[in-house]
């Protein structure tokens, strides 16, 4: 991870560096943009349930704060190297830029695997944690949330330190909460929902394109954005966890035909649909997708089935130079982290694949964490519905900047969506 943490890093920096030159920003200003304003690294010696104490390693990196404050999730993983939290720092700046948020990029980090620990040995990392940055967080400097191996209930452990030392309630420091704790409904949702919104929202600019992208045989041509939601619209999805989940089920919901589900262990394929709930069910019994009814697919195989659109939803640089030429989907909607390495994209690019960038595609979580932000400092929350409306509207809005922004500068929407990014961010520094 060492490594490719540092290569995370440097292709994340490299990306800003190569847009902020085509949009003629000087050097000084391209710098500010990439370098983290704070990076906070420290030891937290923790008693562990045998009495003896263990030291961990941890991070939060506070990138940018043009647009408000840092905001970014907090991850637990044996592998997390500080060059690993200071990309996904910078590339949160990127993200709340280009969902139109008032916040900058943060992210914290911890080197643990917390599936060796006990329940009682992770609280205590988890409130050491929140003890040592309570004096560099709050919510207006620096707003954590949950990331890799985190959940509610870490972050509740983490705003119950917190308000101790601080001496007093502040729902809007943490978000990423249990609802009972001043979590926003619609959250655990909220970044599958967010990515068929874009999906949505694509489909109804590129209509009068479609003969051309939509070829496969048997498919009728869609006349209206409604047609466009309909069962002639085949997807994949590579990852079947929260992100992939609810993405497939709220699109089989909303008519697509689902045809492969995968996750880590192998996936799926029916090319005439699955039920993602049904997978769902049979993945709880069975701990696996496949072996649900239709045909066993690899990971690997997934990725190049016939279908109209690929939502890579798990892991990173699963589209590599090596599978490209053989993907045949349409469009492809990043909904996980970098899931495409550099050279997949450009070719793939070139080949006229519309490929929905991560930084819009999977910000409906930072989206509905905004939400619950705004109801922690107002003190009032809406109900899941509003929350789901709200959601809509913003990550529209969002979508809707970087297609003409790519339409008006004839360019890809991932550097349409950083050139936006960049513009905001250095239109709010001084």
């Amino acid at each position: 991870m060492d490594s490719q943490g540092k290569k995370m890093l440097e292709s994340a920096q490299a990306l800003i560096r190569k847009t902020a030159e085509k949009m003629k920003l000087d050097d000084e200003m391209i710098k500010r943009v990439i370098e983290p304003e704070f990076a906070h690294e420290f030891a937290l010696a923790v008693t562990m349930d045998n009495g003896k104490r263990k030291v961990f390693k941890g991070w939060r990196i506070q990138h940018n704060s043009a647009l408000g404050p840092y905001k970014g999730g907090i991850r637990f993983h044996p592998e997390t190297v500080r060059e690993e939290v200071q990309a996904l720092a910078t590339l949160m700046s990127i993200k709340c830029a280009v969902a139109g948020l008032p916040y900058g990029g943060g992210k914290g980090g911890i080197v643990v695997d917390p599936k060796k620990l006990s329940k009682t040995e992770l609280e205590r990392l988890s409130r050491a944690f929140a003890a040592r940055i309570t004096h560099v967080i709050g919510e207006d400097i620096d707003v954590p949330a949950p990331d890799v191996n985190t959940t509610p209930e870490i972050m509740s452990w983490m705003i119950d330190e917190y308000q101790k030392i601080k001496g007093y309630k502040s729902p809007a420091t943490f978000t990423g909460k249990p609802v009972s704790m001043g979590g926003s409904l619609g959250r655990t949702e909220a970044t599958g929902r967010g990515g068929l919104f874009v999906l949505q929202a694509l489909l109804e600019k590129i209509e009068d394109l479609m003969p051309k992208f939509f070829d496969t045989v048997g498919t009728p041509n869609p006349k209206s954005a409604k047609n466009l939601t309909s069962s002639s619209l085949t997807i994949a999805v590579q990852g079947f966890g929260n992100v992939g989940y609810f993405f497939a089920k709220l699109a089989h919901e909303a008519g697509f035909k689902i045809i492969a589900v995968s996750d880590s262990r192998g996936g799926v394929y029916n090319k005439d649909g699955l039920d993602p709930v049904e997978v769902m069910t049979f993945k709880k019994k069975k701990g696996v997708v496949s072996g649900f009814s239709g045909k066993r697919v690899t990971n690997e195989e997934l990725l190049t089935l016939p279908v109209d659109i690929l939502v890579p939803a798990a892991l990173e640089n699963v589209v590599n130079e090596k599978n490209a030429s053989k993907i045949k989907a349409k469009i492809i909607l990043e909904m996980a982290n970098g899931p495409l390495t550099e050279e997949a994209y450009l070719s793939l690019s070139k080949k006229g694949v519309v490929i929905v960038p991560d930084v819009l595609a999977n910000s409906g979580g930072v989206t509905v964490s905004y939400l619950e932000w705004v109801q922690g400092k107002a003190g009032f929350w809406w109900s899941e519905s509003e929350v789901n409306q709200k959601l809509e509207t913003m990550i529209t809005r969002a979508f809707e900047a970087i297609w003409d922004k790519s339409v008006e500068k004839k360019m890809p929407l991932k550097q349409a969506a950083f050139e936006v990014a960049i513009g905001r961010i250095t239109s709010a520094m001084v």
